[in-house]
């Protein structure tokens, strides 16, 4: 059969969700499609202590992004090529974004997207997908707690209590030692699904087929032509559907014109205001060793305010039990087989990238930009998360486990030092969002309800659809838009 109701290009944190809500509204036939395996009885997978091993595997695109003047340009950046997408992929870090984000995106011109019209999805999330605070067992994580408290951070229930400046144990979605990725908790088993919803994995798409009447109408797939009678709608992330849209004529008509793709949608927001989390680390030798017993290597955040005027946490810092070096020793600074570390991110960076075709060829990785630390204001909170990291880690609970300071080390003091060394050892959170975003304005990609503008049948129901980035890890936001994009689909049609 190759031709449904509804053709679901992506089968991440979104997609998984939109094709299981229509097909148990039985909507029609419904189709889901996804360029990597299933992850069903994947133990690598859906054991939530192996991620980090799904880095840089056959279940990630493993991206790289362009040389930029101000920041370090061999990221390799993570993306889920798996059902379930980066939910499958990621460290299950679980938050509910604070009302202020949500307020924020009504504000910025997404009518119906504030904190009171999207709680009711985050309800039906949170009613499919087990949370679970990470238990306190770990010893060096506890005296992180407290010398986080002895440094003036009060203890924080996360998702219990409104976001504010302070440290406490992360929620995961995750049942036991078993992820809750959007597969695991909206698909599994896939042999319930019968007629209604059909899932070809393995199958990547290379274009959304538009009519002469600017309506989506099928797909071209490594399977062939699949087409609909009621919508596509694409839940590729924040990389991989402004691509589709690019390699479907949908986009900026100069940048189209460039690749020799004929234009069908002029729609110049496509691929542009690309936001992430900007992620800098300190690295501490243990003096003690380190226990293992962890459910997934972070399982604690700190929340701080560093500049006057901010109402919302700024900065987060994740605490692991390892030297994260990733970075770092490509650059030949000194590791360590026993130690841990305080990753600071920028929650609500100010710079913003793109995205945009390389080729024709949807062989190729697009051309990924972040344009980390273009942005003054960024430079200057992560400078401030590592002099934080720092004092914390000089508070007596933690004087018995710290050996000595790895990265960026005792030699780097000044702002003007530890900006050049953040620049150049940086990564990412890997939370990009915003490269189809939604509004009304010339630069908004989709409306209100997830519609492509100008044309009809299309929907984008993934993180590119966020108007600015979350303060949160985002993943559980990704799961609320394709709640919401199936109830928009449901009372529509």
């Amino acid at each position: 059969m190759t031709n449904f109701d509804y053709l679901i290009v992506g089968g991440g944190s979104a997609g998984a969700i939109v094709a299981a809500r229509l097909a148990e509204a039985r909507a029609g036939r419904i189709a889901l499609f996804e360029a990597g395996p299933s992850d069903e009885g994947n133990a690598t997978i859906l054991e939530l202590r192996q991620w980090p091993a799904l880095l840089a595997s056959e279940l990630d695109y493993d991206y790289r992004i362009e040389d930029n003047p101000r920041a370090n340009g061999k990221i390799q950046y993570a993306r889920g090529k798996v059902l379930g997408g980066c939910s499958s992929h990621n460290s299950c870090i679980a938050f509910v974004p604070p009302d202020e984000d949500m307020d924020g995106w009504r504000d910025s011109g997404a009518a119906g997207w504030s904190a009171a019209d999207t709680r009711p999805y985050f309800d039906c999330v949170l009613e499919k997908v087990c949370l679970e605070t990470a238990p306190p067992v770990n010893e060096c994580g506890r005296a992180m707690i407290e010398a986080a408290q002895q440094a003036g951070f009060p203890l924080q229930r996360f998702n219990e209590e409104p976001l504010r400046e302070g440290v406490g144990w992360f929620q995961l979605n995750k049942r036991g030692p078993i992820r809750e990725s959007s597969s695991v908790a909206y698909l599994h088993p896939l042999s319930q699904w019968d007629q209604r919803l059909t899932i070809f994995t393995e199958t990547l798409v290379s274009q959304i087929i538009v009519d002469e009447q600017n309506r989506a109408v099928g797909i071209e797939t490594s399977r062939g032509t699949f087409t609909c009678n009621r919508e596509v709608v694409v839940c590729c992330g924040a990389i991989d559907t402004p691509k589709l849209l690019l390699l479907s004529g949908i986009g900026a008509q100069e940048h189209l014109n460039e690749i020799g793709i004929p234009l069908v949608q002029h729609l110049p927001g496509v691929g542009q205001n690309l936001q992430d989390h900007p992620e800098g680390v300190i690295n501490w030798e243990a003096a003690r060793e380190v226990p293992l017993e962890t459910t997934q290597l972070y399982e604690i955040g700190i929340f701080a305010i560093t500049e006057p005027d901010e109402t919302l946490p700024n900065l987060m810092f994740h605490f692991g039990t390892e030297v994260f070096d990733i970075q770092t020793a490509r650059y030949g600074y000194p590791t360590a087989a026993n130690g841990f570390c305080l990753t600071p991110n920028v929650t609500r960076a100010k710079s913003t990238g793109f995205v945009k075709l390389r080729s024709a060829n949807p062989a190729d990785a697009p051309v990924i930009d972040l344009c980390y630390f273009s942005d003054p204001y960024d430079e200057r909170v992560m400078v401030a998360g590592i002099k934080l990291a720092r004092r914390i880690a000089a508070q007596p609970a933690l004087q018995s486990w710290v050996k000595r300071e790895l990265t960026p080390g005792d030699h780097i003091q000044t702002d003007e030092e530890i900006s050049a060394w953040v620049r150049q050892t940086g990564n990412t959170v890997y939370h990009p969002a915003g490269t189809c975003r939604i509004g009304t304005d010339e630069l908004a990609v989709v409306d209100p309800t997830l519609r492509v503008h100008g044309i009809d049948g299309l929907r984008v129901a993934d993180a590119s659809v966020f108007p600015k980035i979350t303060t949160i890890n985002p993943n559980l936001t990704c799961m609320m838009i394709g709640e919401r994009c199936a109830d928009f689909i449901l009372r529509q049609n």
